[in-house]
This record gives structure tokens, C-alpha cells and sequence, in this order.
């Protein structure tokens, strides 16, 4: 198939300028130890002792912060892991919410203190109090924890960049499963470290003295606590893009390939990953240097300027709508799956909703018909149905799927909305914008055509999981009355059509459709918006009180308006027309 180059201009790594801060910025490991050498030496005209705190996420290396330590020339130093609770320790205190599922655990609800040895904590407490002067430093995973600083240096970590760590064979903290499958340790790192981390992290932003952006082997950066603060309050105020993240897939196409100039030697791309804070970095610039900051710091310090005050209320400190893409141009089907339903998420996984979803296509192959999988058929026989995918589990049968489930045609622009216990999947040749609640680990794989994954490992197939989930009512009558072409136009004008294309009543996400050859403003009601342009070279978002300059999104770009921003002009340029997709969540 031929893949069309729409208007190369997608921007890989997307930058946003905090002024007022380019002396409170290092831009690499030499720069940085001799900014904390100079301070530890003034702390130390004042006071006899003076204690460091390098607090880690888990993640950084240590390796690498360690050697920055030693030629500060501390009198004592601390390396948290001394006072951890054994690998068997922890693992047995945290087998509850690790679980024996191959993907799923269970949300951990504890503290980061858990991670040690209440008695070593003491012993370390002590004797740090007992030392009378001289430089002390306190390093590690809740270095916090152990000392109170007289400067905190707070050690920065996208979980895009663990997942890579992973990869290349870092264990989880604290532990010696290098050669763990990649989703052993996804596992423990989402469903635990992360959470923990993330709580302690939020309780400290306004003691850091410094961030030291840690993403980058050998090439360590770091700000001031107060320039920090001061890009993420930036950022919760404005329109904003995060760095996007792709991926290989075995059902990966080469619609991003060739759009969006990625390596043309990689074999495919399947996902992006440009509207996922918690997993994504925002790259803020300071001066000339740049520093790549995990975008949660923005959901996590300013949750009510980001998503609005409603939204704060009901979702507290989460980002609940993610946006990604999902590449089966010149690839194959997608896996066939459902996701749980919200009482099931909430019984069996600790989560407090659930991944309702929708699919916008993109764009899709023009020269043959291409479909999605969605919903049971009239009359299905269920259990024939289950009958036929348990021997698919087992290898016995290629399982049926156009016997029991709807191929439901698409086109470019169409929107298929898929509330959680829908059965679906989207078919190869289409690129689709996928926009869903952000649950985004909670996929039940009921039939992955018979493929290996990437690492020639079968992928993961959850039936007994997704046959407790699926709706038998949604059967081709359901889903084409509630599921399919629901798309309404509410406003329409000289210029400009509004349309609300989603989602289902069962879904807490809105989703409109702003077509404009011109301007047209837009109320936010106290929502975040997250959108994507779906159509046009670019379009820009205009501050109606001039509190931010015009921001612009390219083609298939996803941006962030938060909140606080309240209203915005959509503006095409040189007579284009152009569609931009915004999602929100509906009162």
C-alpha cells in the first residue's frame, strides 16, 4: 500500500521557554558539581555541619550520582539501601499487590518508609545526629527520609526513561532481577515503586533546593527548586505538548515512519505515546539549555490549575484522559480485547475507574475496505464462543473471530466509541487516534491471531478475565444504535461547525469536533482539554487576555490546554480548513 506524507511538520521534541531563570540552571555534570560545591561551602562559613539530601526516583542511577557525591569530599555519607529491608523482605511484604498475574497487580496504598528496616533507620538516624560537623551526605531512594537538609537536591526521572533502563537489563530497586522479563519489572515499578515514589515526591516539592534532571546517562542538568516550580506552574497555566515516545509492535505499521520522520530502519512503529503525563517528559528551556522533567510533576504539584477545580474534586491528582496512536498501516490486527468494567477494576485491582475508550480514525487505507472489531454478534452463541477461545488458548484452533464478533467498516474521521466491556479491536491499514481514561495497563488479550511477541515470547492472553467482562448485550443492533456514527452537530456558522462526536453515556470523557477556516472560541467549563489535530497543516490556540503567546499544534500533534486557561481561540491560518479533536470531561 502507498502511505501518503500529509505536511512534515511533526514536532519530535517540543520545548517550552521559562524566562527569568537562565542563571539558576546548569546544563551539565561539571556545571552542576560546582554549583553544590559553592553552596555546601557557604552553608559551611555559616554552620559547622551541614547535611545533603540526594533524593532518588527509583530509577536514577546511582552509579552516576555517586561519583558526584565523592568529589563534594563528604565526611560521611549514606546510601539508603544500607537500611532496606531484604529483597525477600520486600518481596514477601509486597507479594499482595505484585500478584502471580504475568501483567496485572494490585495499586499499592503504603509509604515509601515501608521500603525500609525500622530498626536500621533508627541506628542511621543516630548516628547522623551524632556527627558534629563537616559534610554529610544522605543519598538514595527517600534520602528525605533519613535527615532533615539543610539542601535538598531532588534526582528526576521519566518513567518512559525506566522503561528503557528496564530494557537494557536495570533491575528494580533494590533487587537483582536483571534478567526479569520487561514486564516483571513494569509490573512492580507500576503498581508499587512508582506509586510510593510519587507520594513522597508530592509532599516535598516546595523543599527542593535543587532538581537534577537525571534522564540522560553522563549528562547530568539541574535548576534551582524555585526555577522548577516556576516551569511547572508555567506550564499548568498554558497550552502545552509533551515529548513524545514510539514503539515497535508486532502489528506496528509505517503511517509514523513516514509522517512523522522516524527511523526508516526500524522494522515498524505501533504506538506513540504524545499524551500520556505519566509516563511522558515536558522539556523546559531555560535559556539555551533544556531540561526533560517528568510531565506528572505538573498533575502532581498543580492538579487544580491543570484539570480544573471539578475535575480536582473527582479524580484528585490524576490526569484521567490519555491520548495515543495506534500505526496498523501496512501492519496487522491489533490483539482482540476488552477492558474491565468499573467494579471489576475496583475489586480486582485497586484502581477507581476503569479504561473506557474510543477510537478516531485517523486515516485509513482508501484503496481496500478497512474495519473494526466491535462487539458480539446478534444471536451469538456464548458458549460456543467461550468454548472456541479456550482452545485458542491452548493452541487448538485459530479462534473465529468474524464468526462471533461485528466487522464494522471505517473511514477516515469516523469515531467509534468502546465503553469498558465492549469486545474490539482495530483492524490493520488504519491509523487511530485512540482516546481514552487513562487505566491504560488494564487490557484483557482475549486472541492475539496466533503471533509471538517481539521477544518471541507468547504475548500475554487473559480469557478468564475478559470472559467475566464482555457484554453480551452489545451485540451489532447495540453497538450500531449506541456505538457507531453518534457523531451530532451542535453549532454551525459562517466558518466554523461544532460537532460532539462521543463518547457513550457509560463514559466520562466529552468529545468535540471543531471544524473552523477562521477562529472560533471555546469555553472550557472548568475542564482540561486535551486534543489533537485531526486534520490541516497546523492550527494555533489564542489567549483571549493575552496571558500566553499563540500555541501552535501540527498535524497529529497532541497538546494540553489546562483548565486555569478557561476560555481559547481556535485560529486556522491562509484560509485552511482545519479539524481539531478536544477531549474534556462532561459534568
Amino acid at each position: 500500500m502507498k502511505i501518503e506524507r500529509k505536511f512534515d511538520n511533526y514536532d519530535l521534541y517540543p520545548t517550552k521557554e521559562i524566562s527569568g531563570f537562565d542563571d539558576q540552571v546548569w546544563g551539565c555534570t561539571e556545571y552542576v558539581k560546582a554549583e553544590l560545591a559553592t553552596r555546601i561551602q557557604k552553608e559551611l562559613e555559616i554552620k559547622k555541619k551541614v547535611a545533603v539530601c540526594f533524593d532518588f526516583y527509583p530509577g536514577v542511577y546511582k552509579e552516576e550520582l555517586e561519583g558526584l557525591i565523592k568529589e563534594l569530599q563528604p565526611v560521611f555519607t549514606l546510601d539508603t539501601e544500607a537500611c532496606a529491608k531484604t529483597e525477600e523482605e520486600l518481596k514477601e511484604e509486597f507479594a499482595d499487590f505484585i500478584t502471580d498475574d504475568r501483567v496485572f497487580g494490585i495499586i499499592c496504598h503504603k509509604k515509601l518508609d515501608n521500603f525500609f528496616d525500622p530498626a536500621k533507620m533508627e541506628e542511621v538516624k543516630k548516628a547522623l545526629e551524632e556527627k558534629e560537623e563537616g559534610l554529610i551526605i544522605v543519598y538514595g531512594v527517600g534520602a528525605s527520609l533519613f535527615a532533615e537538609p539543610d539542601i535538598y537536591v531532588y534526582c528526576n526521572m521519566p518513567r518512559w526513561e525506566i522503561q528503557l533502563r528496564y530494557r537494557a537489563g536495570m533491575p528494580n530497586w533494590h533487587s537483582t532481577n536483571y534478567d526479569d522479563p520487561i514486564l516483571t519489572k513494569y509490573k512492580r515499578g507500576f503498581f508499587i515503586e512508582w506509586r510510593l515514589a510519587d507520594r513522597h515526591k508530592k509532599a516535598h516539592y516546595n523543599c527542593f533546593d535543587y532538581v537534577i534532571d537525571s534522564k540522560n546517562k553522563g549528562k547530568l542538568k539541574m535548576i534551582t527548586g524555585d526555577a522548577f516550580r516556576a516551569g511547572i506552574d508555567k506550564i499548568s497555566r498554558e497550552p502545552f505538548r509533551m515529548e513524545p515516545y514510539f514503539d515497535p509492535g508486532v502489528w506496528g505499521g509505517h503511517w509514523m515512519q513516514t509522517n512523522f520522520g522516524l527511523d526508516p530502519e526500524k522494522e515498524n512503529f505501533a504506538w506513540s505515546f504524545d499524551g500520556v503525563p505519566e509516563e511522558n517528559c515536558v522539556n523546559m528551556k531555560f535559556g539555551d539549555v533544556i531540561l526533560q522533567m517528568p510531565a506528572i510533576d505538573v498533575v502532581l504539584y498543580r492538579p487544580r490549575q491543570l484539570l480544573g477545580e471539578r475535575v480536582h474534586g473527582r479524580f484528585g491528582a490524576e490526569f484521567p484522559i490519555r491520548f495515543d496512536l495506534l500505526d496498523t498501516m501496512d501492519g496487522g490486527n491489533l490483539s482482540l480485547q476488552v477492558h474491565p468494567l468499573t467494579e471489576y477494576i475496583q475489586d480486582n485491582f485497586g484502581m477507581h475507574y476503569t479504561q473506557d475508550e474510543s477510537y478516531y480514525i485517523l486515516d485509513a487505507d482508501e484503496e481496500e475496505e478497512t474495519f473494526v472489531y466491535l462487539g458480539v454478534k446478534n444471536d451469538v452463541d456464548k458458549e460456543a464462543f467461550e468454548r472456541d477461545l479456550r482452545k485458542s488458548e491452548k493452541g487448538e484452533i485459530p479462534f473465529p473471530a468474524e464468526t462471533y464478533v461485528n466487522k464494522v467498516p471505517v473511514k477516515k474521521h469516523d469515531h467509534i466509541l468502546i465503553p469498558a466491556g465492549t469486545i474490539h479491536c482495530s483492524g490493520k491499514n488504519t491509523m487511530v487516534l485512540e482516546i481514552s481514561a487513562t487505566p491504560y495497563i488494564f487490557t484483557f488479550k482475549l486472541w492475539d491471531w496466533g503471533r509471538l511477541g517481539l521477544d518471541g515470547i507468547p504475548r500475554p492472553i487473559h480469557v478468564e478475565h475478559g470472559l467475566k467482562n464482555i457484554q453480551w448485550d452489545r451485540n451489532t443492533d447495540w453497538i450500531y444504535d449506541n456505538l457507531v456514527g453518534q457523531q451530532k452537530t451542535l453549532e454551525e456558522g459562517e466558518g466554523y461547525m461544532v460537532e460532539r462526536t462521543g463518547l457513550h453515556d457509560r463514559e466520562f470523557i466529552d468529545i468535540h469536533r471543531y471544524t473552523v477556516k477562521g477562529a472560533y472560541e471555546v469555553d472550557m467549563d472548568d475542564s482540561v482539554n486535551m486534543m489533537n489535530l485531526v486534520e490541516g497543516s497546523h492550527v494555533l490556540i489564542e489567549s483571549l487576555d493575552g496571558s500566553f503567546d499563540r500555541f501552535t499544534i501540527h498535524f497529529a500533534e497532541t497538546a494540553i490546554v489546562p483548565a486555569y486557561v478557561g476560555r481559547y481561540r481556535i485560529v486556522s491560518e491562509h484560509n485552511e480548513e482545519i479539524k481539531l479533536v478536544v477531549a474534556s470531561i462532561r459534568r
